[in-house]
């Protein structure tokens, strides 16, 4: 059964399908280190993992007839998978079809589905989708201001992204206030590299600042957030980039990187806002505005929700810069009500899969 315990296993393989593969993970509490490995596709990475669970030589904790169910996170199910599913053949067809709105992440996904299909044969898959928890916004809140045939016949709306890690988060905020779920009107704050943040209102998503893509919303590492879409074809028009190019600036070049200059990373940006000169300055500004787009949003979203109970921030920037929270509280004063509380709760999007996992098997 799945408990709020540590793990037997965790780890992860990075760098699939190029070269300088690596491989770190911890069995029973032991970590084995960071490993050079041979992975040539998701398949090779899936055979890497399986092997170290059930081979004696790694010290095994399970053998293949004790693994019951195999979670994934899926980033994309549109509007048709309102919560997490056991995979199916029609399943797979809708997040191949879906790889067309989120195609670096469906792929790879279904890459990962398929191999587990081969090397766990007849063991039950679950697909945990990221869109899900935002299924729950009224309309108002998913359009945009766009020819009604493009929803229509595109799909263009608002989907959102870390579902996974907001519903996770204001579930243990409730769980953290001693309130049913239902009372509570929250703001979850996921900042890291990439940022979202969601109000949430009776434990159902009703809005959330990423879009049709995760590149709308918040100043994030290196992708732009909010901006007026006539700027995007000013620039093409004055620096002639092609529609990749442009894509490239607005998700890799902007954001944090592209206003200091020096990194996508907020650690970094601290060090840099250090001292008198035209970097620091840069890196100032980028501070700014990332901390003034957080509290803009919660403002809204306390309006949009008639009221707040918490703010929750998380993920690897929320998690590690207890400064933001201590900021934008501040700055919030005489804004949220005095009961409002803002608090810091890890992610742990991977406990989450594993419930989902549990629960849908266990019925099955």
């Amino acid at each position: 059964m799945v408990s709020d315990a540590e793990p037997l296993a965790k780890g992860v393989v990075e760098r699939i399908g190029q070269p300088g593969s690596t491989l770190h993970y911890q069995l029973d509490g032991k970590d084995a280190g960071l490993k050079k490995v041979r992975c040539k596709d998701h398949h090779t990475a899936i055979e890497i993992i399986v092997d170290i669970l059930t081979d004696s030589r790694h010290g095994a904790i399970a053998s293949k007839s004790e693994i019951d169910g195999i979670g994934h996170r899926v980033v994309h199910g549109g509007e048709e998978f309102k919560e997490s599913t056991l995979i199916t053949k029609k399943v797979i067809r809708s997040i191949e079809k879906y790889s067309e709105l989120a195609p670096l992440h469906n792929p790879p996904s279904l890459s990962g589905i398929r191999a587990c299909s081969k090397i766990l044969a007849g063991i039950p898959q679950v697909a945990v989708f990221d869109t899900s928890f935002h299924q729950t916004m009224p309309q108002e809140a998913f359009l945009y201001g766009l020819p009604f045939g493009y929803y229509i016949r595109y799909g263009i709306r608002r989907y959102g992204f870390h579902g996974t890690s907001h519903r996770f988060v204001s579930e243990e905020a409730a769980r953290v206030l001693r309130r049913p779920p239902a009372s509570l009107k929250l703001v979850t704050c996921h900042l890291g590299n990439g940022c979202s943040i969601t109000a949430v209102s009776g434990g159902r998503s009703v809005d959330t600042s990423m879009g049709f893509t995760p590149l709308e919303g918040l100043l994030m590492g290196t992708r732009s957030g909010d901006l007026d879409p006539a700027a995007v074809l000013y620039i093409l028009e004055k620096e002639g980039l092609t529609i990749a190019e442009v894509n490239d600036v607005l998700n890799k070049q902007s954001g944090l990187f592209g206003i200091s200059g020096i990194s996508n990373d907020m650690r970094d940006i601290l060090k840099g806002a250090k001292g008198n000169g035209k970097k620091a300055g840069r890196c100032r500004a980028a501070i700014e505005i990332y901390v003034y787009r957080i509290k803009k949003y919660i403002g809204a979203y306390q309006a949009a929700m008639g009221g707040l109970d918490a703010v929750i921030f998380t993920a690897g920037i929320g998690e590690n810069n207890p400064w933001i929270v201590r900021r934008v509280a501040a700055e919030l004063k005489g804004v949220v009500s005095r009961k409002t509380k803002f608090l810091t709760i890890p992610t742990n999007e991977e406990l989450l899969i594993a419930r989902d996992t549990y629960n849908i098997i266990k019925k099955r």
